[in-house]
């Protein structure tokens, strides 16, 4: 399958490929309305995305680069550091990073930097970094000095409004949860028009590769979510009046899912297909790779000679992948999920 390789200058143009009851039916994303029905409930979302990638030198003035993966405390962040290069470069091919010490700092501007907190056992490159600002502050540094994080397949250098979407809210996602990027007011409306309910939470977008095999294999990492109460009285008054609750993006899956494990704040929580869906009965997501880690969600919805099915589709109909390509909308099989 093909990148789409830049942000879409006409998002009504997304295609949507619909998987329901082993059937295949190539549509639009506009037509969404079309293909759900009154009653059921599309849950986005809102996190904001940051310019979490930060480029720095460390003590001995060697170029690095850190994309940030979680926040763990007011100035604390679980972080991937990156040797010389840039997104131009893909990240499996990067030069691997200088290995810092813990009390080692690195310098992002002249009063901007972090300190080495610690190494993940998973990996030296996963590390936990102590800013040396704090709320505001800190916030503004970010901003200032951070980029969208990106990958090889796009031709140009993102902006930032170009990896938010249209309801964004707070500042939780390093990468853009994506499989909302097309949804406009317009469309929102019309879903409400014909009897579709929408709702929200938030949860911190983690990163989706980082060419260190043992990070890669270990994603998700753990992310940090909140699923507000009404969001959740809302799931279940749908659920009771017989409606389907459609995620929109794996993050959301993720969210929910982990309500029912009594997980509140950050969730460890990997769907795959023994995992028995009890609050999510559909999906509309990007299309993805199998070796991606998103990929690996999907099996929680259908069975994998039906997901290599959708994957010949794809690449027979010319869909586009990642953030900003095409999308998918599939409806899990009665047997796959808790009604």
């Amino acid at each position: 399958m093909k990148a789409a390789r830049t942000p879409r200058a006409n998002k009504k143009s997304v295609k949507l490929l619909v998987a329901e009851s082993g059937q295949l039916q190539n549509s639009e994303l506009a037509r969404l309305p079309e293909h759900l029905r009154a009653g059921d409930l599309l849950v986005v979302n809102d996190a904001a995305t940051l310019p979490a990638s930060l480029r720095g030198r460390d003590e001995y003035n060697r170029p690095v680069e850190i994309r940030l993966a979680s926040q763990l405390s007011e100035r604390r962040w679980q972080a991937v550091i990156f040797g010389e290069g840039d997104w131009r470069t893909p990240t499996e091919r990067r030069p691997a990073p200088p290995r810092l010490k813990a009390g080692e700092e690195i310098s992002f501007a002249g009063d901007f930097n972090a300190m080495v907190v610690k190494e993940s056992p998973l990996s030296s490159r996963l590390l936990d970094l102590e800013f040396n600002r704090s709320g505001e502050a800190l916030w503004s540094g970010i901003y200032r000095y951070g980029k969208p994080v990106q990958y090889s397949y796009l031709t140009e250098e993102l902006n930032l409004w170009s990896v938010q979407n249209v309801y964004c809210g707070r500042p939780w996602a390093v990468e853009m949860p994506s499989a909302g990027h097309a949804l406009d007011w317009p469309l929102l409306m019309k879903l409400r028009e014909v009897g579709i309910q929408t709702a929200t939470l938030t949860h911190g977008a983690g990163l989706s590769a980082t060419g260190d095999e043992r990070i890669d294999r270990a994603l998700p990492l753990a992310e940090r979510f909140e699923v507000p109460p009404t969001t959740m009285a809302t799931v279940l008054r749908t659920k009771a009046a017989g409606g389907r609750v459609i995620a929109v993006g794996t993050s959301v899956v993720r969210a929910l899912e982990s309500v029912l494990l009594g997980l509140n704040g950050f969730t460890m929580l990997k769907i795959g297909p023994e995992h028995r869906l009890q609050f999510v009965d559909g999906l509309l997501t990007g299309t993805h790779d199998a070796t991606e880690s998103h990929y690996q969600l999907l099996r929680a919805f259908l069975p994998e000679e039906e997901l290599k099915k959708i994957s010949r589709h794809l690449e027979e109909h010319n869909y586009l992948t990642h953030e900003f390509g095409d999308a998918c909308l599939i409806l899990a099989d009665a047997s796959k999920t808790n009604k």
